[in-house]
């Protein structure tokens, strides 16, 4: 096997995150992509004497575990790689897969507690960013999704089961309304044109939607056409906002340089278990509104009453969705997250949602969380993808709370931390998994963390040193 090669094998293991592993002529291969069982082509990419690296070129033959119904963008479009696996299976795939991470790092004796599927299976997505482009080249406007594997082409997923009709609504009705307008898309490799992404943000439960078009300054078109047109659309949603960003960043990557609100307010809200939130259009909120009212259940019920009357740190806090859900029962919450967009929301639903015990600070947590003034009875942390950083776990621990809810959305890095946690005087105790991303490779888990009683444990082993 060289690099450049074509082969064909069939997919073996599938790891957590959408990678899997097979055995060709005795070596190991990694793929990104593949589900177990199917017969696939690809190109060799990178060959070693014992494994090599694949990039798939074509599937010759589906697995005997894709019996679900799929959309017709299914192996076009790049967001959906598993749809056409049935839920229970797919739950059960990646629930071994987060358990093997676990097994495979030596973590050990907690009580784990299964694996909940999300509300809705299709028609979850409370987010969804769409890109200009077209589908083939010099081919006619797409807006939608990048298909798998190419940089530059787009889909325009009108079939797509994760939205829902509002959502497809908007985006065929956009791209018609520019196609039709003639004008010309942002390209990335010259940094020439227009248009260039368009948001949609709906608030589940209380059915408010915001639209925001994203363009460069290189046109200066009239806007509040396209805003008439949208309104002229008839949404089961109320339409609350649309905006215009402008963007003349290089990056492929929705930023900001001016926002303009065409329409209502460049905000929407949206409720969770009883508390309300004003999600504004940069800020991050759960994508999966039912989902997330699940997952922070979890998390309630894992910090059970240890919250209650007590001080509580509320660690990479976004919005600050669960410390408020924590400060209806707890003495004080302190919120430390990194983006500041996102303090200035936290603090305005706490005051939202009349909660005067919450305090949500801007800043690094691995810098702010020795220079808090309380002590905490219970640290929840919901970090990034890339978990704890730096000397954050050593910092956490040295707090010596009795217990930590660790909310996840990469078991991988929980694994490291979780790890690394154990080492400073805590133990894993519960572990559940909420998957928030139905068809999709990733999943959320919760863990529980208690410290472990250091003095009693010592006493123990000068006890059993006494006795033998």
């Amino acid at each position: 096997m060289k690099r450049k090669d074509i082969i064909e094998f069939e997919v073996g293991k599938m790891e957590f995150g959408g990678v899997s592993r097979s055995i060709y002529e005795g070596k190991r291969i990694k793929m990104k992509g593949g589900i177990t069982g199917q017969k696939v082509r690809a190109v060799v990419k990178k060959s070693r004497s014992d494994s090599g690296e694949v990039k798939l070129l074509e599937l010759l033959e589906p697995s005997e575990i894709e019996t679900a119904p799929v959309c017709r963008h299914f192996r076009q479009c790049g967001g959906c790689s598993i749809l056409s696996i049935p839920y229970e299976k797919q739950l059960e795939i990646k629930k071994d897969q987060i358990l093997d991470l676990f097994d495979k790092a030596g973590i050990k004796d907690y009580e784990f507690l299964g694996i909940q599927g999300s509300p809705s299976q299709y028609a979850y997505r409370n987010k969804m960013e769409f890109t200009f482009g077209d589908e083939y080249k010099d081919g006619p406007l797409s807006l939608g999704m990048h298909k798998v594997g190419r940089f530059i082409d787009i889909v325009t997923v009108d079939d797509c089961r994760i939205i829902d009709e509002d959502f497809r609504k908007i985006m065929v009705g956009t791209r018609d309304y520019f196609e039709e307008k003639g004008l010309p898309y942002y390209r990335t490799f010259n940094h020439q044109g227009y248009l260039r992404h368009l948001v949609v943000r709906r608030g589940e439960n209380t059915g408010e939607i915001m639209v925001n078009i994203v363009t460069s300054s290189q046109v200066d078109y009239r806007m509040e056409d396209y805003k008439d047109f949208l309104l002229s659309l008839g949404l089961e949603s109320k339409l609350v906002g649309v905006l215009h960003t402008i963007n003349d960043g290089l990056a492929d990557a929705v930023r900001c340089d001016e926002l303009r609100v065409l329409h209502g307010r460049d905000y929407f809200y949206e409720e969770v278990l009883g508390l309300r939130f004003k999600v504004s259009p940069f800020s991050f909120f759960q994508t999966n509104t039912k989902g997330a009212e699940v997952l922070y259940t979890i998390a309630r019920e894992f910090a059970g009453d240890k919250g209650d009357g007590k001080v509580v740190f509320d660690l990479y806090s976004g919005t600050g969705t669960i410390g408020q859900l924590m400060a209806q029962t707890a003495k004080k919450v302190y919120g430390i997250e990194l983006i500041e967009e996102a303090v200035v929301a936290a603090n305005q639903n706490a005051g939202l949602n009349n909660l005067d015990n919450c305090e949500f600070i801007a800043g690094d947590v691995a810098k702010l969380v020795t220079s808090l003034p309380e002590k905490p009875d219970l640290i929840i942390v919901d970090p990034p993808r890339a978990g704890i950083l730096g000397n954050g776990v050593k910092d956490i621990a040295e707090f010596g709370a009795g217990e930590i809810v660790y909310v996840s959305c990469n078991p991988k890095s929980l694994v490291e931390n979780v790890v690394e946690f154990e080492s400073r005087g805590y133990k894993l105790d519960k572990l559940k998994l909420m998957d928030m991303f139905p068809s999709g490779p990733h999943c959320e888990s919760v863990a529980l963390l208690s410290k472990l009683d250091v003095d009693k444990h010592i006493d123990v082993e000068i006890k059993l040193d006494e006795l033998g």
